[in-house]
């Protein structure tokens, strides 16, 4: 198997669920802010979550970088002649 088609396999899911998990830290950041919990606890919270959807974000697009790669490949291969 190719080592780009491998690696993106691997990456996209990470990536989504690092995303979704990111968002959902946030929310529950925003629901905090909104009761009026302490300030450090849901601004610990929310930084956390932030930083979560930023590291998805960077996961899923190396991830996006890995499969064009991969595509690439496969494209050069079928455009290249049997017997060259």
């Amino acid at each position: 198997m190719n080592n780009y088609y491998e690696k993106w396999d691997e990456l996209a899911p990470r990536g989504l669920a690092l995303i979704g998990f990111g968002l959902s830290i946030t929310g529950q950041a925003i629901g905090m802010k909104s009761r009026r919990r302490p300030f450090w606890r849901w601004f610990i919270l929310g930084t956390l979550g932030l930083v979560l959807v930023n590291s998805g974000i960077a996961v899923f697009g190396d991830a996006v970088k890995n499969r064009a790669l991969y595509e690439m490949t496969l494209n050069n291969q079928s455009t290249t002649p049997p017997n060259a």
